[in-house]
């Protein structure tokens, strides 16, 4: 059996991951940690937890193979360090850290113990994305020269703090999670396009951001809900990322990545689910791809997790590097937003 801690237990850690790891046969919910007392006794009831507290260390020192980390964004670091250097394997809810520094750190500390880390992008566990990133392996645009990136979402709501209203089974959003610069660390960038960056650095393992230059906004929210990214990679590919908070309740989100080298281009969108191969030698390629098959899910990375613990696979599609390699640009990308300056990521 493997044996699970929680540090976090609002309204996506009770919605998404608790289920599907409950649900499973070889995982046993040892222990969970949150703020408020009626909140974790209901936990506790709900999943079924033998240890429940308000405190992270009396968690981590209760026997576990792992812990997910689903607290607010400012204290991944903090509870990932903790974690890990109890000796678990971790699940880190994205972004990995707020600041590039401290990602590094957690890969660093990841690979010295030998631990394993998976950052739930859900999307990069589709299977039309495990085929773009074969496409990609084999060489099919050649040289990187160009990389466009897109993502949308429909948070408005979220990080204005005006609508947290999201369905959840047992709790709603916490608006401060979220709306709250000190305690999101951010807005949008951390909290969605994160996704894309996430999937960007999985689908293209060699590519580092080196400079980056940002424009955020925040028309009536204290933290950005539109971002506008101008990157240059080491190698000397450029690129765009560009993200906004603001597609109308219901709608599906956007995803739009386009691949551009010296002999084609791949395109991946998404919400219109098409993934294309062009190349300049005719060589084309397209994936059909069902309907509703783009749409997000996250049931990929928590079962990744434990599989991984119990060394039934190795392969993880968002690990540690990937996580460090997204927060490097997004944390260049707040440095610039504030200094009005291109940012170096460091090396």
């Amino acid at each position: 059996m493997v044996r699970l801690g929680f540090i976090g237990a609002g309204w996506w850690a009770t919605t998404n991951h608790m289920p599907i790891l409950a649900a499973r046969q070889d995982v046993e919910m040892v222990g969970v940690c949150r703020l408020g007392t009626a909140e974790l006794r209901l936990v506790q009831e709900r999943f079924g937890f033998r240890v429940a507290t308000e405190d992270v260390r009396t968690l981590l020192r209760t026997p576990l193979d792992g812990v997910v980390i689903s607290s607010p964004h400012a204290l991944h670091f903090e509870h990932a360090r903790m974690a890990l250097e109890a000796g678990c394997h971790v699940m880190i809810e994205k972004p990995m850290a707020t600041r590039h520094e401290d990602a590094r750190a957690i890969l660093d500390l990841a690979l010295r113990l030998e631990r394993h880390v998976v950052v739930p992008y859900g999307w990069n566990y589709r299977p039309f994305v495990r085929v773009a990133r074969q496409w990609l392996d084999e060489g099919a645009v050649g040289e990187l020269e160009h990389v466009n990136l897109q993502m949308a979402s429909p948070i408005r709501g979220l990080l204005e703090g005006t609508n947290v209203e999201m369905g959840g089974p047992i709790f709603q959003p916490d608006a401060a999670t979220w709306a709250d610069p000190i305690v999101a660390g951010g807005g949008y960038a951390h909290a969605q396009l994160s996704h894309a960056t996430g999937l960007l650095f999985y689908l293209l393992p060699e590519l580092r951001a080196e400079k980056v230059f940002a424009f955020m906004s925040a028309p009536r929210a204290r933290v950005d809900l539109f971002d506008a990214i101008a990157v240059r990679y080491r190698g000397g590919a450029l690129g765009t990322v560009g993200g906004a908070g603001a597609i109308p309740r219901g709608l599906k989100f956007h995803l739009d990545l386009r691949i551009f080298g010296r002999e084609g281009m791949l395109l991946l969108d998404i919400e219109r689910e098409r993934l294309e191969l062009r190349r300049e030698d005719g060589d084309d390629r397209a994936m059909p791809i069902d309907p509703g098959e783009g749409a997000y899910r996250c049931d990929g990375p928590p079962h990744r997790f434990v599989d991984l613990i119990r060394g039934l696979t190795t392969e993880n599609p968002s690990d540690a590097t990937v996580g460090e390699r997204s927060v490097g640009l997004i944390d260049a990308a707040y440095r610039s937003a504030v200094t009005g300056q291109a940012e170096w990521t460091p090396g």
